[in-house]
Parts: structure tokens; C-alpha cells; sequence
């Protein structure tokens, strides 16, 4: 399968944050993610998980939610990494860029969050009613954004590693808050970075199925 690859840096007033955009044929969808603190868009996880999307016929785009200079600060004085206002504002900039973008402007959109960045996903989900047609959070903290919670709309999947034991309990309380169609799936004997064979492989699949199931649902008019 031949991928269209390019990279699209992000221009915030004076701030520039580097993507990459890959495009099978024929995309269903795009997918954007959203890594956690301390990860950018080279993060090895989600680079395997959006291979795996492309190969589905999903689209991705994987940017740094943070400048070099805004990470270094952060590390310092952790400034950034839990204000999730900022963070989800990040998101929707990027998100309304790629609306605008030849190649991706028809495509139905969705989000992929990792670990604190699933906060971030969901809560610029909840600030765009009807634009996210499917969210997916990979050991995510959806309970840094519980305020908002309710206010989501867009079809969510929670998938937890088994063994990740406080990060499930933080998501099924998170369940009870979604007033969303949203579903929890467990990964027997993952842990919360899901190294074990092929638990990562398993992410992306069913991460591919809830995505796909969601855009195709897309009347074409509104792509």
C-alpha cells in the first residue's frame, strides 16, 4: 500500500509545532493524536499504532503538543502538562488547520489520546459538539478533564491494560460521567504501557475497529 507522507508544521501565532500526516488510498478517515506529558509525536507506541490505522485505510496525523522550549519548561516546573485548557486548545487549532488542509478537509476526524494526552483529546472533543466523530484513549486519564466529561459527544473507546489497576479504576469512574455512547475494553495481562506481545498490535485493532465504525456512519454530505 503506497502512504502519502508529509510533514505540516502547526503555526500558533508566533508558536510552530512539526507534524506528520500520512494518507492511505481512499482514506475513511483521520485520525489525530494526542501523546502524554513527557512524549511528542515521535512517541514509538503511537508511530506503531498509526501504521497499523493505515494500514486499515486510516489517515493520521501526530504532532508535538509542545515546542522544544515549552517541553523544557515543563520538565522544569511541570507548568503545562495538567493544564488541559491549554492543552485542548493546542488540539482544536490543530484540528481546525487540517479542515482547511486539500488533503484532509472532506475526511471525518477523530481522536487518539495517550496516557495524559486522552485528557487533552477529550476535552477538545467536548469544545467542538458534532465535529469528533469517534475519540479512543490508550491508558488514558480521562479524569484530569471530569468536568467536561459530561459535555462530550463523540462515540468514545477506553482501552485499559488489565494490569494497569489504578489507571481502570480512574477510567470506569470516568464511564460513570460520559453521558456518550462509550465502552471499556480491558486487555487481559497488559500492563499500562502495553509492552507484552502483541497487546500494542491489539490497541491499534480495535482502536481501528472504533474508528471505522464511526466515520463510515458519516453521511458524505457532511465530509
Amino acid at each position: 500500500m503506497q502512504i502519502y507522507e508529509k510533514t505540516i508544521n502547526v503555526v500558533i501565532g508566533t508558536t510552530k509545532l512539526p507534524g506528520e500526516l500520512a494518507i492511505p488510498p481512499e482514506p475513511i478517515g483521520l485520525v489525530i493524536f494526542v501523546h502524554g506529558s513527557g512524549s511528542n509525536r515521535q512517541s514509538p507506541r503511537n508511530r506503531q499504532v498509526a501504521h497499523q490505522l493505515n494500514s486499515y485505510g486510516l489517515a493520521t496525523f501526530l504532532f508535538d503538543l509542545l515546542t522544544p522550549q515549552e517541553d523544557m519548561v515543563d520538565i522544569l516546573i511541570a507548568n503545562t502538562r495538567y493544564n488541559f485548557r491549554f492543552l485542548a486548545d493546542r488540539v482544536i487549532k490543530v484540528t481546525e488547520m487540517l479542515k482547511t488542509k486539500e488533503e484532509t478537509k472532506n475526511l471525518p476526524l477523530g481522536y487518539f489520546g495517550a496516557s495524559t494526552g486522552a485528557a487533552a483529546a477529550l476535552y477538545a472533543s467536548s469544545l467542538l459538539p458534532g465535529q469528533i466523530k469517534a475519540v479512543v484513549s490508550r491508558g488514558g486519564r480521562p479524569d484530569l478533564a471530569r468536568e467536561l466529561l459530561p459535555m462530550v459527544e463523540s462515540p468514545t473507546l477506553f482501552i485499559v491494560g488489565e494490569n494497569d489497576s489504578q489507571v481502570l479504576k480512574l477510567n470506569t469512574q470516568a464511564q460513570k460521567q460520559m453521558r456518550a455512547l462509550n465502552h471499556l475494553c480491558i486487555l487481559p495481562g497488559a500492563g499500562h504501557l502495553f509492552e507484552e506481545p502483541g497487546a500494542l498490535e491489539k490497541v491499534a485493532e480495535l482502536a481501528g475497529g472504533w474508528f471505522i465504525e464511526y466515520m463510515e456512519r458519516t453521511p458524505k454530505e457532511e465530509r
